[in-house]
């Protein structure tokens, strides 16, 4: 799934993906930060743990922006007492209505025990049907690796989540094998 909010190809150089397994979720992300067609960081992290370790996060897009929302979003989690579902559409409302937010490019990966979600700048909350969602330049095949050994495998949603940034990696130039993976 490949997304684009104004001008700019936002996503060319990051891959997020998340996936739900029994009672594990994880979310991972590659480390490649990229300018355009020149490599400028290998190691970044995109993931993190939020509301008392409640809560995992992950992002694609500028990374400014991504760390501007990653604040309001806990602020909102803050705000709803963990209600990961309210504080998605809340903070999807305001990124789509503030004047300033809405020129934010970035996206985000969310997930508790319960749920799992994509918030995008455009007001989207989305659940995933499948118990995987993926965004950023090699999201698509991030995703279709991990649906892959969802549906055919016994592995956790850690290692799936592993398995399918490793194969991503392996054919999106702009994502690479430095993999941080937060799990629940």
């Amino acid at each position: 799934m490949r997304f684009s909010m104004g001008e700019t190809d936002m996503f060319q150089g990051t891959t997020i993906i998340a996936a739900r397994k029994g009672d594990q979720v994880a979310i991972g992300g590659d480390g490649q930060v990229s300018i355009e067609a020149t490599i400028v960081k290998g190691s970044a992290n995109k993931v993190r743990k939020m509301y008392q370790g409640q809560v995992l996060a992950g992002f694609a897009g500028s990374v400014a922006d991504a760390l501007t929302l990653y604040q309001k979003f806990e602020g909102k989690l803050e705000e709803y007492r963990g209600n990961l579902k309210r504080s998605a559409y809340e903070l999807a409302r305001e990124w789509r209505t503030d004047r300033v937010l809405r020129r934010l490019e970035a996206m985000m990966v969310v997930a508790n025990k319960e749920d799992l979600l994509l918030i995008s700048g455009n007001g989207d909350v989305i659940e995933p049907d499948e118990g995987v969602v993926a965004i950023g330049s090699g999201g698509s095949f991030a995703r279709a690796a991990a649906l892959a050994l969802h549906k055919h495998t016994e592995l956790d949603a850690e290692t799936i989540v592993r398995e399918a940034l490793k194969i991503a990696s392996s054919i999106c130039v702009y994502t690479n094998d430095s993999i941080t993976v937060e799990t629940l």
